[in-house]
């Protein structure tokens, strides 16, 4: 056993011990429950909110590199978001489907906010007041997994392990009240509309720069935990590339979030024109209810889920995904004829 693993062991037993006592809080621990509660609620109020509570913590934080991971993705979520309302899933998608994929995508990103942002909230705490309060993590619901690995971080500084752990808690977290709902599996995942996206990759995960080059990786095998805790690691390797993080910190910097694709195709060449809608002007505020749920976590964790990703060099996507995108727009086409023609 590493030195790593075996502290991960040690401190984990000490976070097991501490869990299984009653929770007994100071006055000064109540009051930081309550601010923390607060702020986060204000946070996670729409995907707008999310994406910028996300972007500036980790302006004020740059030590914990997944609040800029989150605010990026966040960013994409959006995307997703306004393109249901575009010009283009008029015309395939009804109304109840269009309804059913944002409030997939809405309910995912709320309960991952919900249960990240108050550890990021108590990190900072934990800065300020120079000591370690992630004892009370379990007051946020938050799983005994990430709570060890934020000892861990406190302790040994090892930013590279706490984002690959972030990663995986967060994963987790969406994947029996999202992926395996039965609802979302019925509306969502088991649809032809979703099964061809997948199938033909027309979905993505981008970076975009001022320059107007994207980067990111086509996303496949969505309801897959594995899949897609191995593309978050990819995403978070080329985010932080030597190379290419100074254009997406610019970028996250200088362009506001409004959840429309525009945000990033007027730095593309040949986009002149808006064709997705603001995110505030076209969805209502969702209101949701954390249901409480046994800790996703069993005890083990997986080697694999740590292991390094090689990310290639297949990362530019401004041809590839301009090139999905008319592919799409056409299949869209000639789908809108037949079913006029019908």
């Amino acid at each position: 056993m590493t030195n790593e693993q075996t502290a991960i062991v040690e401190i984990e037993k000490r976070v097991m011990t501490r869990r299984k006592k009653i929770l007994s809080f100071s006055n000064l621990d109540k009051v930081i429950i309550q601010n923390i509660t607060k702020t986060t609620a204000k946070g996670n109020i729409d995907n707008i909110s999310r994406t910028k509570s996300y972007a500036r913590f980790y302006y004020n934080n740059k030590e914990i590199q997944w609040s800029f991971l989150a605010s990026m993705v966040s960013r994409n979520a959006g995307y997703n978001m306004t393109d249901l309302e575009g010009e283009w899933f008029h015309k395939v998608l009804s109304k109840q489907e269009r309804k059913a994929l944002f409030y997939t995508f809405e309910r995912a990103n709320w309960l991952i906010f919900a249960d990240a942002f108050p550890q990021l909230l108590l990190y900072e705490y934990s800065k300020k007041l120079r000591k370690p309060l992630f004892y009370l993590l379990p007051a946020f619901s938050v799983s005994a997994f990430i709570e060890t690995e934020w000892e861990y971080f406190w302790h040994f500084r090892e930013g590279k392990r706490l984002i690959t752990s972030q990663i995986i808690n967060e994963q987790n977290i969406i994947q029996q009240p999202v992926i395996e709902h039965p609802l979302f599996k019925q509306k969502v995942f088991h649809t032809l509309f979703y099964n061809l996206q997948d199938f033909f990759h027309f979905s993505s995960v981008i970076f975009p720069t001022l320059e107007g080059q994207l980067y990111g990786f086509s996303v496949h095998n969505f309801t897959k935990l594995d899949e897609r805790i191995e593309l978050g690691k990819k995403l978070a390797s080329l985010l932080f590339h030597d190379k290419y993080y100074e254009f997406f910190y610019r970028f996250s910097r200088k362009v506001e979030h409004t959840g429309s694709r525009f945000d990033y195709e007027k730095y593309v060449g040949e986009r002149r024109f808006r064709n997705t809608p603001f995110l505030r002007t076209t969805f209502p505020i969702c209101k949701h209810i954390r249901v409480e749920t046994k800790d996703w976590y069993n005890g083990e964790r997986k080697k694999k889920w740590y292991k390094t990703v090689s990310i290639g060099n297949q990362f530019d996507l401004t041809n590839w995904f301009l090139k999905k995108q008319k592919q799409l727009q056409a299949g869209i086409l000639i789908e809108d004829l037949l079913k006029n023609k019908d």
